[in-house]
């Protein structure tokens, strides 16, 4: 995420390991590492399942964002992380703040027409390119009888069955608007408070403070049972 979570079982390896002979002695990096590498893992599954709850239909990407970087005998520190690109969007999920806005934007794109959405729930960049092509679709203001001034993506109303696209004989536009005035497809403004919470490291300590003892136990157990002696 934008900062590194760090958790340090160092007290519980010490109690774990008070009274140890020569063998067992030997093989407590490797059962250490094999440990912490194994608690990560867990910590992983747990943190993607929490995608998937916190979220309404994320996408793969987004899921499969959270990995983990192994531990070694020679280095006992395993790292469960979000790689770059998901981990600036579900930053202020973890640690407060407003929506990231994707790309070079610095609008927040509110879409109102659900049919715009793809299967995960949002607005493509395809969609966006393909709505810029359209003759009935224009980007601007629009100023109510309120006199509020509404910024977004605007659609045309239209009394014919089928809109010709620009340049493109022959080639019927769908979706046409039949309301018989303007209709906002997507709402421009500014970057909304996000709500919902993600608890990446209140999780994490839960999952590793149950499992780390019995992952240790059988990397030990394992190791000594393996080992040249």
């Amino acid at each position: 995420m934008a900062a590194p979570v760090r958790i340090n079982i160092s007290a519980d390896l010490r109690s774990l390991t008070r009274s140890l002979n020569d063998l067992e002695r030997k093989q407590l990096p490797f059962a250490t590492a094999q440990a912490l590498t194994a608690v990560a893992k867990s910590v992983q599954v747990v943190e993607k399942g929490a995608i998937r709850q916190v979220f309404d239909r994320p996408t793969p990407f987004t899921v499969n964002s959270v990995g983990v970087k192994a531990a070694r005998k020679n280095n006992l520190e395993a790292v469960v992380f979000v790689k770059d690109i998901a981990a600036a969007y579900l930053a202020p999920y973890e640690f407060g703040g407003t929506h990231k806005l994707i790309g070079s934007g610095k609008t927040w794109l509110n879409p109102k027409d659900r049919a715009l959405l793809n299967q995960y729930g949002n607005l493509s960049k395809s969609t966006l390119k393909r709505l810029e092509g359209r003759p009935d679709i224009f980007v601007g203001s629009i100023k109510t009888k309120s006199g509020e001034s509404i910024g977004g993506v605007w659609q045309r109303p239209t009394d014919v069955k089928a809109v010709k696209t620009a340049g493109k004989r022959g080639v019927a536009l769908r979706g046409v608007n039949k309301s018989g005035h303007l209709k906002l497809l997507i709402r421009f403004g500014d970057a909304m408070p996000v709500h919902q919470h993600l608890n990446f490291e209140m999780r994490a300590r839960v999952v590793i403070n149950a499992g780390f003892r019995r992952e240790f136990a059988a990397a030990f157990a394992q190791a000594l049972a393996t080992a040249k002696r």
